[in-house]
């Protein structure tokens, strides 16, 4: 880019998980007096841009991903009162806020779907997406993304209606226009009131075919129309107002698809959310079966990304949010049990070991890959997973129903059990540990609505903060700070080094203009002292930023990250 850049190139999100972030009356679940007790915490990390998970009316069947009233707040979380305020208090403090948008599906409770199952002659019939059997049977063998068939029964109008997700959640049918006028208009009300832009989950799943037979996703992934439909979205939204914020969380998206969506030409999206990353730890049939680590895949991946939105486009950078495990222990406790050549993930490595070191480096390497990183609530703390050991301490109905079929198939319990302490979504949704009080670190005055995590009382909040030079926070804040001065870290091209090197993650950050030196970044992902290779560490300048302080020598030591002159 040759200036003047988009804002949301030096950008830095933070991701809040309502339920989970904090509790302000006392009801065991987070909400949104909650959040502004607790935003100058957010604020002081330096971040841009808070995205605010769904807070919309909901049965919660999803945890609010299935909406019954777009244009309200669910009791649960507030008030829509105060969602102004939590508003004003972001806009005070100089951060933008993002909403959650989830227009792929609505709730079977949303009267839109309550009007559609009355009557096939209803017009808002024709706003979801109904069949009628075939051969006395679902439509076609499409697969829910949490088990069972994408088609359920209606015996009111004799059709099934689709639900890529829960019965719960049937999708909406994007060739209505009718239903995407009233989707343009509930997004300019939440503009009109403030808000400064939308993440829009699976939005790539929007254009579909259901006459297509096949269980395969290419009949509701990236079908051509999702293009026209997104820019439509810009053109009856966003089209003449400042500084909004695009990002579509987009399943099954490949490098060429992100740079036509992320084109700015096209007018679709700012940036897309991708998960070859986070896939890659995914067994053949199901994401539940472990993967072991493996550093240069991940590497190569990541790297594939950067080179092919280099000059079209622009990366989101993640490692978590509110559906992944947490980094500290699927990619650095995972590194150790792999190096230490422990099998599969799962119950065999240790997520404190290492803790501080591996929280710090993976954001480090995030942080200076080209793109917008995202934070991930917690992950500036390095919590790590549930460590749940109960099916009863689950909440997620994905967890819940996988985990029902694999025992029902003759899966051992406890193989099902580690399983879904490496995979589960709750390994994300755990409550933040705000200090060590009881009941429940600071949350909640009372229980909360899902068990507070094998890190609590020691990985908190008041503790991280407090930790000086190994407080996770304060490397966060640091990283931020380098990103919005640094043109090379935000704009600059990215080279992967070392490609194959199985513990050693390095790559450089360079303008092409030469206005700012070249960066290195190099990173130990072991648990032993790592010599760099010769044509690498003879190039290494000046430190920049550490995850452990001055290096005692030239070899990284454990889990070091460091960013570096290169020349």
């Amino acid at each position: 880019m040759t200036g003047p850049e988009p804002w949301w190139t030096d950008a830095v999100v933070y991701q809040v998980y309502p339920r989970s972030f904090a509790d302000g009356n006392g009801d065991g679940v987070g909400d949104l007096a909650g959040i502004r007790q607790h935003l100058d915490h957010i604020a002081d990390l330096g971040v841009d841009v808070v995205w605010l998970s769904p807070v919309y009316r909901s049965p919660q069947a999803d945890n609010g991903y299935d909406i019954s009233d777009y244009e309200d707040i669910d009791p649960l979380f507030g008030t829509i009162d105060e969602f102004d305020a939590l508003l004003v208090e972001v806009h005070r403090r100089g951060m933008k806020l993002v909403m959650d948008l989830v227009v792929n599906h609505s709730s079977d409770q949303h009267p839109w779907f309550q009007a559609a199952k009355l009557s096939r002659a209803c017009p808002k019939h024709d706003w979801y997406i109904w069949r009628a059997p075939v051969d006395g049977h679902e439509p076609n063998e499409w697969r829910s993304a949490f088990g069972g068939p994408a088609w359920t029964w209606d015996p009111g109008t004799g059709q099934y209606y689709l639900h890529m997700f829960t019965p719960q959640q049937p999708d909406l049918n994007w060739d209505n226009p009718d239903m995407r006028a009233a989707v343009h208009a509930m997004m300019n009300g939440w503009l009109d009131r403030g808000v400064d832009g939308f993440r829009m989950d699976v939005i790539n799943h929007i254009a579909k075919d259901p006459e297509a037979l096949s269980d395969g996703s290419a009949a509701y992934v990236m079908q051509p129309r999702v293009h026209d439909h997104l820019q439509e979205m810009h053109e009856r939204v966003f089209a003449g107002r400042d500084a909004m914020l695009t990002v579509g969380e987009m399943p099954g998206v490949t490098v060429q698809d992100a740079a036509l969506f992320t084109d700015p030409d096209r007018h679709e999206l700012d940036m897309v959310f991708q998960f070859e990353h986070v896939g890659l730890d995914h067994g053949p049939t199901t994401k539940f079966d472990n993967r072991p680590f493996d550093l240069p895949v991940l590497k190569a991946s990541l790297a594939r990304w950067q080179t092919a939105l280099a000059e079209t486009g622009w990366n989101s950078l993640y490692l978590a949010n509110h559906d992944q495990p947490r980094p500290v222990s699927r990619f650095g406790a995972a590194a150790v049990a792999a190096t230490a050549g422990a099998a599969p993930p799962g119950s065999g490595a240790d997520p404190f070991a290492f803790r501080y070191e591996s929280a710090t480096l993976l954001a480090t390497v995030l942080h200076l890959h080209r793109g917008t990183p995202y934070v991930y609530q917690g992950d500036e703390i390095g919590m790590v997973n549930a460590g749940f050991r109960t099916i009863d301490e689950y909440r997620d109905i994905e967890s819940l129903n996988w985990y029902r079929g694999a025992v029902g198939r003759g899966m051992p319990v406890a193989e099902a059990l580690d399983a879904l302490a490496f995979r589960s979504r709750d390994n994300a949704r755990t409550p933040i540990p705000w200090d060590d009080s009881e009941p429940a670190g600071g949350f909640s005055s009372t229980t909360p609505w899902i068990g507070m995590g094998q890190g609590w009382p020691a990985v908190t909040v008041a503790a991280d903060r407090a930790a000086g030079d190994r407080s996770v926070f304060a490397h966060t804040r640091r990283l931020i700070d380098l990103r919005h001065t640094s043109r090379t870290v935000r704009l600059g091209a990215f080279e992967l080094l070392e490609a194959d090197h199985p513990s050693l993650w390095a790559f450089t950050r360079s303008l092409p203009d030469e206005s700012e030196p070249p960066l290195a970044v190099v990173a130990n992902l072991s648990s032993s002292a790592l010599e760099l290779p010769e044509d690498v560490g003879s190039h290494l300048g000046d430190l920049v930023l550490g995850n452990l302080g001055v290096p005692e020598t030239g070899a990284l030591r454990p889990w070091e990250a460091r960013v570096h002159a290169f020349g």
